[in-house]
């Protein structure tokens, strides 16, 4: 949990009000207790709609893994319905190097 809210600290810095958390559909459960820490709803992002999101940041873990640039980055932009969301910056590692985050802005779908 010390990975993942450090990731969300330091994404967080300078960037707008966060109101909702978005993850691979498959790391939900490891998210939920971060949502409920935050009091913030968790929106599953399925696989499929995370390779349409561009990213960032070009990870070759995350593409040999996920088949994006950066998972954090993807998932943050996949709950936008257009293609006028943008990342608020690009992702951040936590201190650990073990979870990261990347906050979007746009209009939720």
């Amino acid at each position: 949990m010390f990975s993942l809210i450090s990731a969300y600290q330091q994404a967080r810095e300078g960037a707008p009000p966060v109101t909702h958390l978005a993850t691979p559909a498959d790391k939900a459960a490891l998210l939920a207790e971060l949502g409920n820490l935050l009091d913030l709803p968790l929106i599953a992002v399925p696989p499929g709609r995370l390779a349409q999101v561009s990213t960032l940041t070009a990870s070759t873990a995350a593409q040999a893994a996920r088949g994006v640039g950066s998972v954090a980055e993807a998932s943050a932009l996949a709950v936008f319905d257009d293609d006028a969301a943008t990342l608020a910056g690009p992702r951040h590692i936590s201190r650990d190097r073990m979870a990261t985050c990347a906050i979007a802005l746009g209009v939720s779908a």
